[in-house]
């Protein structure tokens, strides 16, 4: 029978803050960095940060008062 030297553990996380979140999502949308790397960078899962973003893009199109397809639609004008 094999004896393991430490017991499996879930790993914790320290709770994020609003900023931190906002700030993490607004640099994915703006592709200047990836999930994963956001992942490994602020030490945060990757579903997690998938939440995030489709919490906090939601929020961002409310307040706007402006959707997707109202976007899309604008930048194609332009």
């Amino acid at each position: 029978m094999k004896t393991q030297k430490e017991p499996w553990r879930k790993k914790s996380y320290q709770k994020a803050t609003y900023d931190l979140k906002l700030f993490v999502v607004d640099q994915i949308q703006n592709d200047q960095i990836s999930v994963n790397f956001a992942s490994k960078k602020y030490d945060v899962p990757r579903t997690t940060i998938s939440y995030w973003i489709k919490k906090y893009s939601t929020l961002v199109q409310q307040n706007t008062g402006m959707s997707k397809t109202m976007r899309l639609k604008n930048l194609r004008k332009k």
